[in-house]
């Protein structure tokens, strides 16, 4: 046998094994999932009695079900509300008893889509529905939110197809992502019912607060998917700033009752939240009951402290940009914000307009959430503590995206700020990526 012969051979059998290889991947992506066994429900959902139904209620505010499965206009938790991702939009599902809802769906069934992110019939389903998270959710309070959830009238809506193009909305690209991103919790039968446990419990499960705070690849995925090390919510061009970073959005070094008030009211000193915040607090938090709102702070004072490294103020910020920046203050904010970025109190003392000069929102390495409130303006969340909240007019139509970048660059600048510049490109890309529903 020639020595050529002899060196095909490796050649030949490499090939065959990496043909072999391929053929196993593709069966593995193109196979249809099947439905994950699940132990049976220990309560009877057909006649639930009305505590449990209740609990079921409480539930889902917690985790502000009706907020994404509830269109604008639309019935409630009837689905069909546009969730906009980097890669296209995904439609809520109805969650009434209808049978374009959950009319044959079993508490069995919907555990599994909570825990395992899976339809009844198999399916896997779409991250924007933060199963990484409904994962950590006790099966008893999965059965009680099943039970409320039946107990609804039901409403006949279904939602549009997802709009995700034809490969990365597949079921063989959702495989992919789970093998990277995705591992079932160890299954809890009772959660925790006080302490920080139970803020973990909630942060983690039905709040999935690292739904909008965790920092994501190219993937959408992150090698922690609990991580609160802030991010950018790319789809809608806010940012959601680090749990861990004091300079962001930690709260350790603040007073358990002024990170309550902060979830309960929507402002805390010359804190306010806006945004996509603004909403959670609106029809979430505000609602919560008064131990778990303090078991949370008590479990986000005691996260980790971890800060990062931003950029470096730049060595030039523009003297144009200042100077032209610093007349649009003049003209457009030092009314309310005050002539020094001071702010100004309302005639309860509070503030009604914060201070620009040392805000943190202002400072984060990432523009995005001053220059979303200077192009859309906004309001803070109506409250009980707080039911008429000031608002900041938008100036998308008033100001050019050269001056909402000068007038920006002053204000991280201005009064003892010191934050790296932004440009009419950093506006431009932020604005395009808002999504106004």
């Amino acid at each position: 046998m020639s020595a050529r012969s002899l060196l095909r051979r490796p050649v030949a059998v490499a090939a065959l094994t990496l043909t072999a290889l391929l053929l196993c991947a593709a069966t593995w992506l193109l196979w249809p999932a099947r439905p994950v066994a699940v132990a049976p429900s220990n309560t009877a959902t057909s006649e639930a009695d009305s505590a449990t139904i209740e609990h079921g209620r409480y539930l889902a505010v917690l985790g502000n079900c009706m907020g994404c499965h509830t269109a604008r206009g639309g019935a409630a938790f009837a689905g069909g509300r546009g969730i906009a991702t980097p890669f296209g939009t995904v439609y809520s599902s109805n969650l009434t008893f209808d049978a374009t809802g959950l009319k044959n769906w079993s508490a069995d069934d919907f555990w599994r889509a909570l825990h395992h992110g899976q339809s009844r019939d198999g399916r896997l389903l779409n991250p924007a529905f933060p199963y990484t998270n409904t994962t950590h959710v006790a099966r008893a309070d999965s059965d009680a939110l099943f039970a409320y959830l039946r107990s609804l009238a039901p409403v006949a809506a279904v939602a549009p197809p997802n709009d995700l193009g034809q490969y990365l909305g597949s079921q063989a690209a959702l495989k992919v992502w789970r093998t990277l991103y995705f591992k079932p919790a160890e299954v809890l039968t009772v959660a925790p019912t006080d302490g920080p446990l139970r803020g973990a419990y909630l942060v983690n499960g039905l709040a999935h607060c690292s739904a909008c705070h965790v920092p994501r690849n190219a993937l959408g995925g992150s090698s922690d998917m609990l991580s609160l090390a802030g991010g950018l919510m790319a789809a809608q061009g806010w940012y959601a700033p680090s749990l861990l970073d004091p300079a962001e959005g930690g709260v350790q070094a603040r007073e358990v009752a002024e990170i309550v008030a902060l979830l309960q009211d929507g402002r805390s000193g010359s804190h306010i939240v806006t945004g996509p915040m603004a909403e959670v607090v609106q029809h979430s938090t505000q609602h919560w009951r008064p131990a778990d709102l303090q078991a949370t702070a008590e479990h986000l004072k005691a996260l980790p402290v971890s800060s990062r490294v931003g950029a470096p103020p730049g060595d030039a910020r523009p003297a144009q940009a200042l100077a032209q920046g610093g007349r649009i203050y003049d003209q457009q904010c030092a009314q309310c914000h005050g002539a020094q970025g001071e702010g100004v109190r309302g005639n309860d003392g509070q503030w009604a307009y914060p201070p620009l000069a040392g805000n943190s929102t202002v400072l984060h390495r990432v523009p995005a959430n001053l220059v979303q409130a200077v192009l859309f303006g906004g309001f803070g969340p109506s409250t009980a503590g707080h039911p008429r909240p000031f608002g900041m007019p938008p100036y998308v139509l008033d100001l050019s995206e050269q001056d909402i970048a000068d007038v920006s660059t002053y204000v991280r600048a201005a009064w003892g700020n010191d934050a790296p510049p932004v440009s009419a490109l950093d506006v431009q890309q932020l604005r395009a990526s808002a999504v106004r529903h």
